[in-house]
């Protein structure tokens, strides 16, 4: 795996994080415990930082980064993700706001400022404009997203079973690999 340093920061990864030996993560980016970064994903903290919850999954081929601070947006915008998060394939996530309990569908794009708050489901190939809050309860799905209807209790229930599906594998793929 590649995890390297930028400019003398180095990526804290938590107790228990499986990280692919195909992923790239440099700078200024932390994960906590029992979270899973899959094959092909980058994840770039370079000009600001980068916070994964626990019992996060960002799946194959992720593209993770920030938005600088400019003269279009002085402080710039950090990427955090919350805890029990799966992120699917290919999604891209770029210097926004996720809260916990959230599935991100393969292939969206959540833009610059954008809050995605707890509980929430984003479907395949959606688009989270920049500055959008998507409220917490709720489907959303298109380009750009559009709220769908409320999320029911069984599929709120889903969150957290996804995120404990992930951290077993993870262990498996954690136990095959050679002591660190």
């Amino acid at each position: 795996m590649s995890i390297r340093s930028y400019q003398g920061i180095m990526p804290k990864i938590g107790k228990k994080v499986f990280i692919d030996a195909t992923a790239v993560i440099i700078g200024d980016v932390s994960i906590s415990d029992d979270s899973s970064i899959w094959p092909l994903v980058v994840i770039r903290g370079d000009m600001h930082h980068i916070k994964i919850g626990a019992k996060t999954s960002i799946q194959d081929g992720s593209v993770l980064h920030i938005t600088h601070a400019g003269p279009f947006n002085p402080d710039g915008y950090p990427l955090i993700i919350g805890d029990e998060v799966t992120v699917g394939h290919q999604a891209m996530l770029h210097g926004c706001t996720l809260g916990n309990r959230i599935l991100v569908g393969m292939g969206s794009m959540v833009m610059d400022g954008a809050v995605v708050e707890d509980e929430v489901v984003i479907g395949a190939g959606s688009l989270v404009p920049p500055g959008k809050r998507l409220e917490s309860g709720f489907l959303y799905v298109g380009r750009p997203v559009k709220q769908i209807r409320a999320l029911s209790d069984q599929e709120k229930a889903f969150f957290s079973y996804s995120a404990q599906n992930y951290s077993r594998l993870k262990d498996t793929y954690l136990d095959e690999q050679e002591p660190r």
